[in-house]
């Protein structure tokens, strides 16, 4: 029998089809809109990331700029100050990291066989578990081609050239989000209704403090892991330690696969001249270092502002790395703890709010 949307349901007089009612318009619709979103986010990526990094830059420098303003120069004077001196330390950095790259490649050649041992053996065991096989004819590994770790990480940029056009565009984003900020902020409120501008005005500013704190809690927590990880290289005589541990410190700040990645810079210039029971050493310093900084570091600086539970924060992960690759990872908890906010302050989406929520 029909039930009773469907017998009160208005029907096509032409057809007597019953005519759809307003909660399956509605439906239908908001379908619509998420898929056009996240098309829109999938073919247009490069452009989002660049604004998403262009915009956490920002609320970086913003106090950088208050500073400087309070000093009477005009806000657009004191923006450019700040966006140069931002990009004049990362400059520094790139410099000084290539400086010290340079030199760890020069004393590679002295290690070559000691890595050609290591990865002959490694390659035996892997034989022994029959993981690679030889081919019967040439004795060449068979390995199915698959796709490489930097294709993962870059892709959606394209090549070097992509990459540098797309980041040319950084700076003077930044500039201009310091410079038109309270103009865009007021812009973007006034788009709303004038019964819901007060409750953006407050999700906007919410949107900011979380933001600025996600940044500055992990700056706060990579220097801490970095200056800990190289008093720990440097005791154990690393080669570089100065160097390796601050990389090795940030990151493991990348979601999900950070702890991985922070293990190989220290395990890659101890070739040749650690011990095998140095290397665990390393192995469990990089390990301890991330869980504290999972357990108590994040929850200290991170965990009020961003109130997601590790169920929402995973799903997050997987959505956006799967969406936008590496930079989705970097970009990903930050995202979802703005959509939270967003689902907070708008009646029919707060139940979604409350399930991200811990």
């Amino acid at each position: 029998m029909p039930d009773e949307a469907q017998v009160h349901a208005p029907r096509y007089p032409e057809t007597g089809r019953h005519q759809p009612n307003k909660d399956q318009w509605h439906w239908a619709l908001t379908v619509l809109g998420i898929g056009a979103i996240l098309g829109l986010c999938y073919w247009a990526e490069v452009v989002f990331a660049v604004l998403m990094v262009s915009v956490l830059l920002a609320f970086i420098l913003a106090p950088v700029v208050e500073m400087f303003m309070r000093l009477r120069l005009p806000r657009g004077v004191a923006a450019a100050i700040a966006v140069v001196l931002l990009f004049a330390i990362l400059a520094g950095v790139v410099y000084y990291s290539y400086n010290q790259a340079s030199s760890l490649i020069e004393d590679l050649p002295k290690y070559t066989a000691q890595i050609r041992d290591h990865i002959s053996k490694i390659l035996k065991k892997a034989e022994n578990l029959d993981v690679l096989s030889p081919t019967p004819d040439k004795g060449i590994l068979n390995v199915h081609p698959t796709s490489t770790f930097s294709e993962i990480l870059t892709r959606g940029f394209g090549s070097v050239s992509a990459i540098f056009l797309a980041g040319s565009f950084v700076p003077f984003l930044v500039y201009f989000m310091l410079t038109w900020q309270q103009h865009v902020r007021s812009a973007t409120v006034m788009l709303f209704p004038l019964a819901s501008r007060h409750t953006a005005y407050v999700t906007l500013g919410l949107i900011s403090q979380m933001i600025r704190s996600f940044m500055v809690g992990n700056l706060l927590i990579g220097v801490f892991m970095g200056v800990a990880g190289t008093i720990v290289f440097g005791i154990l005589g690393l080669p570089f330690f100065y160097f390796v541990g601050f990389i090795s410190g940030f990151l493991s700040l990348i979601p999900y696969m950070g702890v991985l990645l922070a293990m190989l810079p220290p395990l890659f210039v101890g070739i040749g001249r650690i011990s095998s029971e140095e290397a665990i050493y390393i192995m469990v310093t990089v390990l301890g270092l991330h869980l504290i900084s999972l357990n108590v570091l994040y929850p200290k600086f991170l965990g009020n502002r961003l109130q997601l539970n590790p169920l929402a924060v995973t799903i997050g992960l997987l959505f956006w790395g799967w969406l936008w690759g590496g930079i989705g990872l970097v970009l990903a908890i930050p995202i979802t703890a703005a959509t939270k906010i967003v689902f907070d302050h708008v009646e029919s989406l707060k139940p979604y709010g409350a399930w991200l929520g811990e």
